[in-house]
């Protein structure tokens, strides 16, 4: 069997950007002039008339062959044609909203002169809705003649007739979820539906005009829930599946049948339900007609699928097969002038086509190949250049694209040096005065870009102003620029001043691309200068191998609070409300940073370390370093681990109560129910009182469940500053270099969002237990270290402090951080130190669960990695106070 092209008689893209469905199509002699015209209603609310009369097949649509362009109101759900209006059997033209059916009268003026006819639609009544609808079916209910009645059902299952102009009753499908197709059977005076148990029914129309609500009857125990009408199926079959449409066809050589297409097969019944013949169908349907019968006793019926194509069933066998250049939603059978039997198919996109059937021959013949040697030192050649050019290309493939390697589409971000003088910070929850600054972004094109999108992140609870913004199109060698303002949203410090933009967009072949940029906001946005306070809870202290530096030349825009003579001490006061101290020694290059919160160090500390790095850099001196004597603050650290891990195990908790809540006021509301259902009325036995009690309940914990919500987001943050300062500590302690600060950074820091599903701790714990097992193995019972495959929240946080002490012990005795080294090179480098395994941790941390246990390991992190002297833990650094 070959496959043939459906032939193109005319064509045409009904509108821009509409959407249409299986009723939006409709064809029929609305204009009662012998001819069918096209009728198309789209979702927009247009309504079209087509009448094509093509000079050649394939021939583009002429303007008088579009007869009819109305807007309505509301989108259009169906449109059909037939004798809706009284006293005339003429036609009419039924147009159904979701709230409304409109019926029409339309008529046409003879053009006398080049402007051709003139045709109209005049509105002959209408019919208001309460309930939405979904679709409608007519014909001559109850054996009537030479009119239409109207059936509408709605998305309920409710079915409203009307008698023309007038109302005549509504009665509920029993035990309808959803609608599905409807239609009705004039042979039968039936109406057949498939319902959402996926059954097709059967309805006598007598029995829904004669049906009483099932309220008023004795039996009402015994109606279905949800029914509202006492309602019997004639007939009933189940199909084991959804319905996309109904056929009720009745044909002088065939026996009148319906025909219901399902989403894998299509059936075939007898008015009295018995199937005549199913066909599964092997790819997915979009819409069938039964157009003829050519054999007695067989139907011809058209399908259209999925894959742009229609196929044409005598019953059950294949006789034809073709390709449309779309998929349709809806297909008819049209006579057009002296033309019968043309297919009007139309897309849900708005490809509406008239084709027929057939081949046209072809004149095409296929050119000779011109035979020649072939040369396979050239070909040889060709193959190796391009196997050059694939290998430079799988080097430099990037799922970001860089600006530095294509100038194509730049991005650029420029902060400006002072704050802003009219604050740009809108609902925030800080106490204080909150300032912004602005960003002002900036994107240049090389070449004309489309659908350029621009994303600006900053870190939480940093907020901008507008996020998100959209650019439909950027011309060639253009710029276009946008400012934006950041601020502090929430009433505590983030754990990093950076931000970055990000610009997506296409090239010129339609290659999509990623270009973006990082920026860094000042300090003076969270901060503000304030006297220094003497004592603090928390102190660390940074050495440096340069000369000391005042204060003043490197923090000039914080002078403003400290007192002159006194150029060595500085305050930073948060806008949540934490004050930090930074204290600069006149005789010794050592920097003391103390806070009452240990998290709160981690800014300052950073901004002191950077702008340190770029006061050397200006002064040209070579090999500066900054360095950490120790002791780590590990009982600090782990205090925050803590206090995040315990609000973790109480948003559990308040989960499991909300749980338990929620079974027990649905249990009784069902007891509340049965009592409210029981005819003879009995006491309620304070189920009411017990009802109002579990709500309470629930809205207390729903309330206290937020509030821990909002703790934990809050407590994260400050964990991932504690965790950035406890990473740059160690980094200075041991003197890492960049690559193993990347992959220390990688290990602590493995989340950007916390979530009850994949939590901070299990994630740090499995990362932290592959280092140890890997590149800071010290033997192969190493290896042996517990580890799970699947992350899940662990009971409590001892064993994910046990591999934190046990990494920086590790790293103490000389361990290097390598995602290469395997244990035998570690075991060399580490070779003659003495490591406490992971046997003895456990044995000391079930002398004592308190966190106090790890103080005990306080001397392992004194060790020098070079000298090899251990400190005292007591021992003071030298007391910078006294020297200013």
């Amino acid at each position: 069997m070959s496959l043939f092209k459906a032939r193109d008689w005319w064509s045409t893209v009904v509108g821009e950007q509409e959407e249409f469905d299986q009723g939006c199509l409709c064809v029929a002699d609305i204009d009662n002039s012998g001819n069918d015209k096209i009728i198309v209603g789209s979702y927009k609310g247009i309504l079209r008339i087509y009448s094509p009369q093509p000079a050649k097949p394939g021939a583009a649509l002429h303007p008088e062959e579009l007869i009819l362009e109305l807007q309505l109101q509301d989108p259009i759900l169906q449109v059909e044609v037939g004798k809706f209006v009284s006293g005339t059997e003429l036609l009419h033209l039924a147009v159904l909203h979701a709230r409304k059916l409109s019926v029409y009268a339309f008529s046409g003026t003879m053009g006398t002169v080049e402007h051709g006819n003139q045709y109209q639609l005049k509105l002959m009544y209408e019919h208001n809705f309460q309930r939405t609808a979904c679709n409608l079916t007519f014909g001559g209910f109850g054996g009537v003649k030479g009119r239409d009645l109207i059936c509408i059902q709605s998305m309920d299952g409710m079915l409203t007739f009307f008698e023309q102009e007038s109302f005549a009753f509504g009665r509920f499908l029993p035990g309808c979820l959803l609608p599905g197709p409807l239609k009705y059977s004039s042979r039968t005076d039936s109406f057949i539906t498939v319902s959402s148990s996926r059954q097709v029914e059967n309805y006598k129309y007598q029995v829904l005009a004669i049906a009483t609500d099932a309220e008023s009857r004795q039996d009402s125990e015994q109606q279905k829930l949800g029914s509202g009408k006492r309602l019997t199926r004639d007939w009933m079959v189940n199909i084991g599946e959804q319905a996309l449409d109904i056929c009720v066809v009745s044909f002088n050589q065939a026996t009148s049948s319906i025909l219901v297409l399902g989403e894998r097969n299509l059936f075939c019944f007898k008015e009295n339900g018995q199937l005549r013949f199913m066909k599964k169908l092997e790819y997915n349907p979009s819409c069938f007609l039964p157009y003829t019968s050519v054999l007695e006793g067989t139907i011809n019926t058209l399908i259209g699928n999925h894959n742009n194509k229609l196929l044409i069933y005598q019953d059950v066998t294949l006789k034809w097969v073709a390709q449309l250049p779309h998929v349709p939603v809806s297909v008819h059978v049209a006579n057009f002038q002296d033309l019968k039997g043309v297919v009007v198919t139309l897309s849900d996109g708005g490809h509406l086509q008239c084709s027929y059937l057939g081949t046209d021959p072809s004149f095409f013949q296929a050119p000779k190949v011109e035979s020649r040697e072939l040369d396979y030192d050239e070909m040889d050649t060709e193959m190796k250049e391009l196997l050059k050019v694939i290998k430079e290309a799988t080097k430099s493939q990037d799922i970001l694209h860089k600006a530095e390697k294509d100038d194509d589409l730049k991005v650029a971000v420029s902060v400006s040096p002072s704050l802003d003088v009219i604050s740009q910070a809108a609902d925030n929850t800080v106490d204080t005065a909150v300032p912004s600054i602005s960003l002002k972004v900036t994107i240049w094109s090389r070449f004309a870009v489309q659908d350029v999108k621009l994303s600006v992140c900053v870190q939480s609870p940093l907020a901008v102003t507008q996020d998100q913004l959209h650019f439909a199109a950027i011309e060639s060698g253009m710029s276009r620029s946008v400012t934006l303002s950041v601020f502090l949203k929430e009433n505590f410090p983030p754990a990093d001043l950076g931000g970055d933009a990000a610009v997506s967009y296409s090239t010129p072949t339609g290659v999509p691309r990623i270009v973006w940029c990082m920026f860094s906001l000042p300090l003076n946005l969270i901060c503000q200068p304030i006297q220094p306070s003497k004592n603090a809870a928390h102190k660390i202290t940074i050495d440096t191998n340069q000369p000391p530096v005042s204060l003043s030349s490197i923090f000039p825009d914080f002078l403003g609070e400290s007192d002159d003579e006194q150029k060595n001490v500085l305050g930073f006061k948060f806008l949540s409300g934490a004050t930090v101290t930074l204290l600069a020694s006149k005789t010794s290059s050592r920097y003391r940073i103390q806070c009452d919160q240990f998290e709160d160090l981690w800014l300052i500390t950073k901004e002191l370390i950077q702008r340190l790095e770029e006061y050397f850099v200006r002064e040209e001196a070579k090999d500066f370093r900054c360095m950490f004597p120790g002791p780590l603050p590990l009982q600090e650290y782990f205090q925050l681990i803590d206090r995040h891990f315990e609000l973790r195990i109480n948003a559990e908790k308040y989960k499991e109560l909300l749980s338990e809540r929620a079974v027990q006021y649905r249990a009784i509301q069902r007891r509340l129910l049965t009592h409210f259902k029981d005819k003879t009325p009995t006491p309620l036995r304070n189920l009411d009182t017990l009802l109002d009690g579990t709500y309470r309940q629930l809205a207390a914990l729903a309330d206290a469940a937020e509030e821990n919500q909002a703790n934990l987001y809050q407590v994260f943050t400050r964990l991932k500053s504690g965790t950035h300062l406890f990473v740059q500590l160690i980094g200075l302690w041991q003197n890492l270099s960049p690559d193993e600060m990347t992959i220390l950074k990688a290990t602590f820091l493995p989340l950007m969002q916390d979530s009850q599903e994949l939590g901070w701790e299990e994630c740090v714990d499995a990362a932290v237990a592959h280092l140890l097992r890997t590149c800071l193995s010290k033997s192969s019972r190493d290896q042996t270290l517990s580890s799970t495959s699947q992350l899940s929240m662990p009971k409590d946080t001892n064993r994910l402090k046990k591999h934190i002490t046990l990494l920086c012990d590790r790293l103490s005795k000389g361990g290097r951080l390598s995602l290469t080294t395997d244990g035998a090179q570690q075991e060399s480098t580490i070779s003659g130190c003495q490591t406490i395994l992971e046997s003895e941790l456990e044995e000391r941390m079930k002398d004592s669960a308190t966190d106090e246990t790890f103080s005990d390991h306080k001397h392992i992190m004194q060790k020098s990695p070079k000298s090899g002297h251990s400190q005292d833990a007591t021992e003071e650094s030298p007391a910078i106070p006294e020297d200013r």
